[in-house]
């Protein structure tokens, strides 16, 4: 009897080994991660030729340790079962400090001793600790103070071919990941939806990713959700991380707020005689929850819609676009990716996301728009990703001439 298969059973039996020590190694992350995040910066920054007198290294070195050890404690006990909000924002800021001095000392403490030639003597090589030092200082004071603004307005136009001309001219106003957490931004929430309000929408869409915490706990932060307006409808979708946090009080909260739910469903936006099909699926992580009902599902989504009506398709993560695309969906509109966030960390999300901000083109006449999102996540800063309130006016080729 012959084996069928495209891999014979000796290469099964070897990829079995590797497969698996991928796995053990995945399992190590979470400790390797840290102990190189602050392992690496005390190294550049006091070990390599700069001979600090003994207080100043013993001191020095004191601090990083105490970082390595107290930013997991503080991330388990703020992010775990005890869900200690000063625990979340000391263990998310250190993160943030850590992941800032790392990616300086690596790039400074690369580029000036190989390329600039510093280093060669102890006056050189405290160039670089100090060069690291003002780089990450100026860096996380600017990042911190761009996660905490109200975003800028990005505004673009996305002609649609399958667009009626009723529909011409339609504003859609996208806010997503605003991730309402342990910082209290409950000002911040207020004035996002204020600055929303004054963008005359006919939609407005949130895309997931809501708070981190239950509805319980940050109710006080999304309750000026309510105060949003929209000519037609307010609708929006699951992130990931509503499954953390009893997604299901995320969705009876938003139906208290008046927020139209798209779970897997569609409503019609009627204008100028033509018809535009709004639609929305949970997000991908949904059916690993296990929450009853709860699941990605686009067929169900479009369920009765005619399939000659241009669609609009709210989705969290980018990656769905393969799924949309291959059903001729004509716009979708995602967030997740944060644009990185903090850099480099963009491309890491690049690995995972076939786009990381911005509008992109995929298959024969799918467009995607993902946003880098309205708030943050974990760490306090946003460094060459800023935040962003979108309006995207919609434009059909059918258009009446501009006199």
């Amino acid at each position: 009897m012959t084996d069928t298969s495209n891999t014979r059973p000796a290469d099964r039996e070897a990829q079995a080994p590797r497969q698996s020590r991928v796995h053990r190694l995945m399992r190590y992350i979470p400790v390797i991660a840290p102990v190189l995040l602050w392992a690496v910066p005390c190294w550049v920054l006091l070990h390599t030729g700069q001979h600090w007198p003994l207080p100043v290294t013993l001191a020095g070195t004191t601090l990083f340790a105490l970082g390595l050890v107290g930013m997991p404690f503080a991330m388990v006990h703020g992010h775990g079962r005890r869900q200690s909000d000063w625990a979340a924002i000391i263990g998310d800021t250190l993160l943030g400090v850590s992941w800032v001095l790392f990616t300086w000392s690596v790039l400074l403490g690369v580029l000036l001793r190989t390329v600039a030639g510093v280093g060669e003597s102890q006056d050189r090589a405290r160039i670089i600790t100090w060069a690291v030092l003002g780089t990450a200082a100026v860096l996380l004071a600017w990042g911190y103070a761009e996660a905490r603004r109200v975003p800028r307005v990005r505004r673009l136009e996305v002609q649609l071919p399958r667009l009626g001309a009723g529909l011409d001219g339609t504003r859609v106003v996208l806010i997503t990941d605003t991730h309402y957490g342990p910082l209290d931004r409950t000002r911040w929430s207020a004035r996002v939806c204020e600055t929303v309000n004054t963008l005359e929408a006919d939609l407005v869409c949130h895309t997931g990713d809501i708070a981190d915490g239950t509805a319980e706990r940050r109710r006080a932060q999304a309750l000026p959700l309510g105060t949003v307006r929209a000519s037609h409808a307010r609708v929006y979708v699951t992130g990931n991380h509503e499954y953390y946090s009893e997604a299901q009080g995320w969705v009876d909260l938003m139906d208290e707020l008046g927020w139209e739910p798209l779970r897997n469903r569609h409503l019609l936006l009627e204008r100028g005689g033509d018809t535009l099909v709004v639609a929305g699926v949970d997000d991908v992580t949904a059916e690993s929850s296990g929450l009853a009902g709860h699941r990605a599902h686009l067929a169900g989504a479009l369920n009765g819609a005619d399939p000659d009506l241009p669609v609009l398709l709210l989705a969290h993560q980018p990656k769905f676009v393969d799924r949309a695309a291959a059903a001729g969906i004509d716009l979708q509109l995602s967030g997740h990716t944060h644009g990185g966030q903090i850099w480099p960390f963009h491309h890491l999300v690049g690995i995972d996301q076939p786009a990381l901000a911005g509008l992109s083109c995929h298959g024969a006449r799918t467009l995607l728009y993902t946003s880098r999102g309205t708030g943050f996540w974990g760490p306090p800063f946003r460094v060459f990703a800023p935040s962003e309130i979108t309006l995207l006016v919609l434009r059909s080729p059918q258009r009446p001439p501009t006199p």
